[in-house]
């Protein structure tokens, strides 16, 4: 994620997941986490100290194993406290494609259609809507093809609020959404590229609206537990009272600070669909991998011609001048994940950075050959974006098919 419930009764979660199809039973998911066959420190140690990282992992699947993985550094600046290969790192915004295989659920189940919109799921709720974000679509929110702006200092007013000491997560989005929804569109939708966390925290509401689930249960019960991603959780990495994770940091000019716990080392809660996961490295090659197969290896999250439409590049986002880091600066953009031509790759990839701007994410992922590879930091800004550049392209260079 760039810088920037209320829970129904049990029978009526029940009811929800019911209606998207029973959950599966738990098979070994599609990537052996352990044990790791290469060690990545002698790649990862130089540029964690060229960069100036605290911690920097790295991870690779390829054909549904994950064949190397390392984690090294600290887990908080200015402490000697090792990171470790099970380590938690926060995902920011690698957690669209998660939000967006759980549309590609909810459209399977017959629950929603990539052309539902806003204005039929969200309605009876929000019923002075703007007449054009009513008619946006949930394909056009996935996409950032919306017409909705990209974070600014109007949004902070709406993401940070009182609010979130009275109410829980589905009404408070309900609530964002109402306080947002008389705002301009800043484009038509379908014809130019914002890159909108409003967008996703939208499609967070459509799903709980047709599901009746919050967000924060199905992406728990729909992906973390199927994949056996054990590490997966959501909101700051850290444990509360325990430096065991490697945390986030702020930095201003040469202040470097550790956020340990509490609001102010994640996003606001309310902005889940967008991206507050965590999970270790492996546990995010994981996903990764299973991304790569296709959805041809278990377990059977979506079906694979929906992941292949999840996949499939929808708009061009143009160069963006001065990106922040984890925002998309060029190529397409499909549903929840980049398409970009590298000089260093024989064909597109998909990719996505993810930032609550104390830590940052990437994953790469090439369906052809079967390979997905991660990296995350505890640490924010340039510096950590051009280090998860030179991991990402260097192991992919390693590892894919010459």
């Amino acid at each position: 994620m760039t810088e920037l419930t209320q829970n129904p009764s049990r029978r009526s979660c029940l009811k929800g997941l019911a209606l998207l199809g029973a959950l599966p039973a738990l098979p070994l998911p599609a990537l052996s986490a352990v044990p790791a066959k290469a060690d990545l420190t002698a790649t990862l140690e130089p540029l964690r100290t060229r960069f100036a990282l605290p911690a920097l992992a790295a991870a690779v699947a390829r054909a549904g194993v994950i064949v190397a993985a390392s984690a090294t550094g600290v887990r908080a600046h200015g402490t000697d406290i090792r990171v470790t290969l099970g380590d938690r790192f926060h995902l920011g915004s690698d957690t669209k494609a998660m939000t967006a295989t759980l549309a590609g659920m909810a459209v399977e189940a017959g629950k929603l259609h990539w052309t539902a919109t806003i204005g039929e799921v969200l309605g009876a709720e929000i019923p002075d809507l703007n007449a054009r974000l009513a008619a946006v679509t949930l394909e056009q929110l996935l996409s950032h093809s919306s017409g909705i702006p990209s974070d600014s200092e109007s949004m902070a007013g709406i993401y940070f609020n009182t609010d979130a000491f009275d109410y829980n997560l589905m009404p408070l989005r309900l609530r964002a959404i109402r306080a947002f929804g008389s705002h301009v569109l800043v484009s038509p939708p379908g014809k130019e590229f914002h890159y909108a966390n409003m967008g996703y925290v939208i499609v967070g509401a459509m799903l709980e609206k047709a599901t009746g689930i919050p967000w924060e249960e199905l992406i728990t019960r729909r992906v973390f537990e199927p994949l056996r991603l054990t590490t997966a959780g959501l909101g700051p990495q850290a444990t509360t009272g325990r430096i065991d994770a490697p945390v986030g940091h702020r930095v201003d000019g040469k202040k470097i600070t550790p956020m340990l716990w509490g609001p102010a080392a994640d996003s606001p809660p309310m902005l889940g669909p967008a991206g507050v996961a965590h999970m270790s490295i492996t546990d995010f090659a994981t996903w990764a991998g299973w991304n790569a197969g296709q959805g041809q290896r278990a377990p059977a999250l979506v079906k694979p011609e929906t992941l292949a439409y999840i996949h499939r590049p929808r708009i061009d986002t143009g160069k963006i001048p001065n990106p922040r880091p984890g925002e998309p600066s060029e190529g397409r953009y499909a549903l929840g994940w980049g398409l970009i031509e590298f000089s260093w790759a024989h064909q597109p990839l998909l990719v996505h950075n993810g930032s609550n701007s104390m830590n940052l994410a990437k994953i790469v992922v090439d369906t052809k050959n079967d390979i997905g590879v991660v990296a995350a930091t505890n640490f924010p800004g340039a510096q950590a974006e051009d280090a998860l550049n030179a991991v990402t392209r260097t192991l992919y260079r390693q590892f894919a098919p010459a």
